[in-house]
């Protein structure tokens, strides 16, 4: 697609969404949905695009803001939301129950301008069932245009989106087997590593884990802003894996932050490794009252701990001198370390301890730009140093 219409389209866009953030459904689709349809290539003013197309249901018809169709068969229903609001799980759940009811709808897009939810019939594994396969918000478009290629009337009318549909579900399959296997995926590793080269006098099993894992992150960054899950979670909580299932209602009982630093002024060796782990706010009291971090598995050593927030914070907000990694038995907490989970702790997990008064809330907090930690990730003492964003630091 033109880089420079993509621009062009987002520029606009931002200017009248901050002009006018309370507007309503019909200026919303007339000013943002209308274009962002013809950016994809639709021509609003032919037969391809039928506005307020009649659905049968069960109990009667309704209708979908947009039917974009090929032929006389519609294959992608478009259902719009007024800029104001926020995309909902029960939303979602309409527009599946809009696309159940045409055999040819295959695809359908729930947005309100700004907030992007793309849904697939995964003929595949789920019978047909509809899923949740593309999330991403306007301004992601500007740094990462490609996943427009996915939506536009050639794609769809070529049967490449399905092509592509069919790579995320591989990779999402990819992904989970991983999680979910890492300690037999990393057994795997460090066996056929022992079993080519014979012994060795590093690690093998630390390296064998930090190799599954970054994996995981590289299947995640090919896939970029894929999605299995409803738009009324964040793609960056539900896709953490790398911290303590802490209960929302738990408080700090006492905060050890040490106060403030700007990143010029931390010391230390510019090489130092610096260890990035994603926390939602939830998992503040855990840090903040023990100096630490856990219940997570780590690979290689590192120097530092670098924590990135989650949800509507979206920065690497704290940072901390590591002390030492231990077992949560040995781990000096402030509260039993089942008293933070309603989950058991997997045998290899650790806690990190902070070194004392080490502590800090970033006075310059690195922003998200296209790359967010969604899992363990390393960086250096430089580069968190120098960062503008997350992008240039991981």
């Amino acid at each position: 697609m033109d880089r420079d219409k993509i621009d062009e389209y987002v520029q606009r866009c931002q200017q009248l969404i901050e002009a006018s953030p309370q507007m309503d459904e019909e200026n919303t689709k007339v000013k943002l949905i209308q274009p962002f349809l013809e950016l994809l290539g639709w021509d609003l003013y032919s037969t391809e695009v039928a506005l307020e197309y009649t659905i049968p249901m069960a109990s009667g018809s309704t209708h979908v803001d947009y039917a974009l169709l090929v032929g006389d068969s519609p294959v992608v229903f478009v259902e719009a939301k007024p800029v104001r609001s926020t995309l909902t799980d029960s939303e979602v759940q309409q527009l599946r129950s809009y696309m159940r009811q045409e055999l040819d709808v295959d695809w359908g897009i729930l947005t309100n301008g700004k907030s992007f939810e793309v849904l697939t019939k995964n003929h595949r594994d789920n019978g047909g069932e509809e899923v949740s396969v593309v999330q991403f918000n306007l301004n992601d478009l500007a740094d990462n245009p490609s996943v427009l290629e996915l939506l536009t009337k050639e794609s769809i009318r070529s049967g490449k989106s399905d092509e592509v549909a069919e790579q995320v579900a591989e990779t999402n399959r990819a992904i989970r087997y991983l999680q979910e296997n890492e300690d037999s995926v990393t057994n795997a590793v460090s066996e056929a590593v022992e079993n080519e080269v014979g012994e060795l006098t590093i690690d093998l099993e630390e390296q064998s884990r930090e190799f599954t894992q970054n994996l995981v992150s590289v299947l995640r960054e090919q896939r970029q802003f894929v999605s299995e899950e409803p738009p009324n979670k964040s793609q960056e909580e539900e896709e953490t894996q790398e911290e303590p299932d802490i209960a929302d209602e738990i408080k700090p009982l006492q905060n050890r932050v040490a106060g403030t630093i700007a990143r010029r002024d931390i010391k230390g060796d510019s090489d130092a490794r610096v260890a990035v782990f994603p926390t939602k706010e939830s998992g503040l009291p855990f840090l903040k009252e023990n100096e630490a971090w856990g219940f997570v598995r780590v690979g290689s050593e590192f120097d530092y701990v670098a924590m990135y927030v989650t949800g509507d914070v979206r920065e690497v907000k704290y940072f901390a001198e590591v002390k030492d990694v231990v077992r949560p038995d040995e781990a000096d907490l402030m509260r039993e370390p089942l008293d933070y989970t309603d989950a058991k702790i997997d045998e290899g997990k650790k806690v990190i301890m902070f070194e004392p008064g080490s502590l800090y809330e970033l006075e310059d907090p690195v922003p998200f730009k296209a790359k967010y930690p969604q899992g363990l990730r390393y960086t250096t003492l430089g580069e968190l140093r120098t960062a503008e964003t997350t992008y240039d630091m991981l």
